[in-house]
């Protein structure tokens, strides 16, 4: 019998089978999956292969690169953790700054740098630290300039030295502005750099009297007409007298408190301002005390829809950052100096109200320079329209004002009953309007001076009593790098030493 084209209908005799297919065929594997016989994949599956295995491989590659950087640096400073520390001694502290990059939502950004790529080091080295963040610009200048007025009232005798209720030798002052000069200051990023010049230029320049800034904005915004009632009309004058009738705008809420009222001044400030300081005091001394080296970190913060590219490349070559932040706090631990460098001769510019340094044009860049190549990378609509975009938000608040000013006091006085809404939603009183009122001046204010300090094109601040006085770390010679080759052989000597002794007694 024979089928349609001379076929057989029985199937092809089949030849002898492995030994491992005989096996498998009576474990329920389908026969086809052992007949099959692998080919080559298609061409989209060989192009899809390659690139996944190249993107894989070479992110794989940046990761055993980066623990390689870290295992080095630290095995060159991990001889400093092994040295015993006095039972009253104190570790090795630096103060680390950090502040918001610019159209940056996350304003610890900087501190994350710092932690990821230089912290490492600094742990194996047995480096205390302590990070201070300014959450929004011009923050972290009015916390170094006030701690800076702090202590200078401290040793004017104007302020009481903090109580040490042990007497212990180490919590004095003298004790700890020895071990702020013996560690140092680690500063991420231009716009941090820029901060912590206005603000150490400020403690060392400005009066020491303690202002208030909420009461010296209240002081200004008493007169400025925004809270006003407006006059009535004349029609509310009867004929044949000269007073007109008393109307609510003319009754003072009982629930504002009296510095609060329209026309009322606010309380004297304490006397403790400037008429209780002696005018010696006042003055900015004429020589500044020494003060901890500076370790500047280049921190580059990549932001908006066109550095999307670079963000990718970073992620794939996060080798780089790992070898700078190590490079930098290796600086650090080994602790090389040298004065921080600025022009000579320098003019003033009064961009914001605020004095500011601007050197001569020598041609060689300064410390003053430090990473000026970072600001190039600043969105920039946001360095564009960021005072106007303050400046909108402002008008359309003091626009919904009266409004907001007109519904507080119709509820207030019972000139009207309220809505629905109202009930279930009350507005804000008058009270709070102004509180409200005081917290927005008070943050479009900073945000505006703050914005002053790191814009692009504002100058790093400077004073020439800072010359001498403010060093950097740098790269350690080599003179100064076999000496610490010699101090690491020195401590692991002893160490082994006392190992050997403790084996020995036990």
């Amino acid at each position: 019998m024979s089928t349609k084209g001379g076929d057989s209908a029985f199937p092809k005799p089949q030849g002898p089978q492995s030994g491992i297919k005989t096996v498998l065929q009576y474990t329920g594997i389908p026969p086809s999956w052992l007949d099959k016989r692998p080919g080559l994949p298609s061409r989209n599956w060989l192009i899809f292969l390659s690139l996944t295995s190249a993107v894989t491989g070479y992110y794989l590659y940046d990761r055993r690169q980066c623990k390689q950087i870290r295992a080095e640096y630290a095995a060159k400073v991990q001889h400093l953790a092994q040295e015993p520390l006095h039972s009253m001694g104190f570790p090795r502290k630096v103060t680390v700054y950090g502040c918001k990059w610019p159209a940056d939502e996350e304003y610890d950004r900087g501190l994350k740098y710092f932690r990821k790529y230089v912290k490492p080091i600094l742990v194996a080295a047995a480096i205390d630290y302590e990070m201070i963040n300014g959450r929004r610009h011009g923050d972290l200048a009015d916390r170094i300039a006030n701690d800076i007025k702090k202590r200078r009232r401290l040793d004017a005798g104007i302020d009481e030295p903090p109580f040490n209720p042990m007497n212990l030798p180490g919590n004095n002052p003298e004790a700890k502005r020895a071990r702020e000069l013996e560690g140092g200051i680690v500063i991420i990023g231009r716009p941090t750099f820029k901060e912590f010049m206005m603000g150490f230029k400020r403690g060392w320049t400005e009066s020491l009297e303690i202002v208030d800034k909420e009461e010296k904005l209240s002081r200004e915004l008493e007169n400025d007409g925004r809270f006003d009632e407006p006059e009535p009309e004349s029609s509310t004058l009867l004929a044949g007298e000269d007073e007109p009738l008393p109307t609510p705008s003319k009754l003072t809420p009982s629930f504002i408190p009296p510095h609060l009222q329209t026309g009322a001044r606010p309380p004297p400030p304490a006397q403790n301002g400037q008429q209780s300081i002696p005018a010696n005091f006042n003055t900015p001394p004429a020589t500044i005390p020494p003060q901890p080296p500076i370790l500047l970190v280049s921190f580059l913060n990549h932001i908006g829809f066109s550095q999307i590219p670079h963000m990718v490349w970073e992620f794939f070559n996060e080798r780089h950052k790992v070898r700078s932040g190590a490079e930098a706090a290796y600086r650090l631990v080994v602790g090389e100096t040298r004065p921080m460098s600025a022009p000579y001769g320098f003019g003033e510019v009064d961009p914001a109200g605020v004095e500011a340094f601007q050197g001569e044009s020598t041609g060689a860049p300064t410390d003053l320079d430090f990473a000026r190549e970072d600001e190039a990378w600043y969105k920039p609509s946001f360095v564009r329209d960021f005072t106007a975009e303050i400046g909108k938000i402002r008008e359309e608040y003091y626009a919904a004002l009266p409004k907001k000013l007109e519904t507080a006091r119709a509820l207030a006085r019972g000139t009207r009953e309220p809505t629905k809404d109202e009930t279930n939603y009350p507005p804000p009183t008058e009270v709070e309007l102004r509180a409200e009122r005081m917290k927005k001046e008070l943050r479009w204010r900073g945000d505006e001076a703050g914005w002053d300090i790191i814009r692009p094109d504002a100058p790093v601040a400077w004073d020439e009593r800072f010359r001498n006085v403010l060093r950097v770390f740098v790269e350690p010679s080599p003179e100064r790098e076999a000496e610490f080759r010699r101090q690491a052989e020195e401590i692991m000597s002893r160490v082994a030493q006392k190992e050997r002794e403790q084996q020995e007694q036990n």
